[in-house]
């Protein structure tokens, strides 16, 4: 089948969509344009009238990621009609399943960030570096890890609400956020579609798991 040229090309969102499950096969090194452009039928050539760089892929694949994450979270942590025994374990429920329905984007989060803070931009892999793409980069990817600690600190703060309010136990909060995140991302990675549990099941299990270990002594079931 021909290669479709630039002006008949798929949708900038297929694109990226294609590209997170290319990298989760691949891995960024071994993720060239030609592989991405292959995947939605388009040329190279045609690839990079959407995407400057691999570099600029990568941080829309994890963009996207983060924005599905964000939207889905958000209303919930900012719902002030729940306690925060619930609320937390909605926003748990939510992002794994999110995950669960989008497993690219989830490995991309896990395997992807270190190839983010390293990537040295350059157009169509070239030395030749554009100072002004180069700088739209650098703000990109800067503002793409403040999202990315605004999105920790959503979680943090119910923790730390929690524990306020006496439904949680002391812990430290970031570490818990930190390491509950983690968790959730990885399973983007080990995750089966068609395996023994479902999206919902997998968030139901981690749910409680998170819960229990936040519950206070007096809460833990015998």
């Amino acid at each position: 089948m021909a290669r479709k040229p630039a002006d008949q090309s798929v949708s900038r969102r297929e694109i990226i969509i294609a590209a997170a499950d290319v990298l989760r096969e691949n891995g960024y090194d071994a993720t060239t344009m030609k592989d991405i452009a292959a995947r939605v039928n388009l040329t190279a050539a045609s690839l990079y009238h959407h995407f400057k760089s691999k570099d600029f892929l990568l941080l829309a694949v994890l963009e996207v990621g983060l924005d599905i994450a964000i939207e889905e979270i958000e209303p919930i942590a900012r719902d002030n009609t729940i306690t925060n025994t619930a609320k937390l374990r909605q926003m748990i429920q939510s992002h794994i399943t999110g995950v669960t329905s989008n497993t690219a984007f989830g490995a991309a989060m896990v395997f992807e960030i270190k190839s983010l803070m390293s990537a040295g931009f350059g157009p169509r892999g070239s030395s030749t570096n554009e100072q002004e793409s180069i700088d739209e980069f650098i703000a990109r990817r800067d503002a793409f890890f403040s999202r990315r600690d605004e999105f920790e600190k959503l979680f943090r703060s119910v923790i730390e609400s929690g524990i306020a309010a006496g439904e949680f136990r002391q812990v430290d909060a970031a570490i818990v956020a930190k390491a509950m995140l983690g968790a959730h991302n990885w399973v983007g990675v080990w995750f089966k579609p068609d395996g023994r549990l479902s999206g919902q099941q997998v968030a139901d299990i981690m749910s409680d798991t998170f819960l229990v270990s936040l519950m206070t002594t007096q809460e833990q079931p015998a």
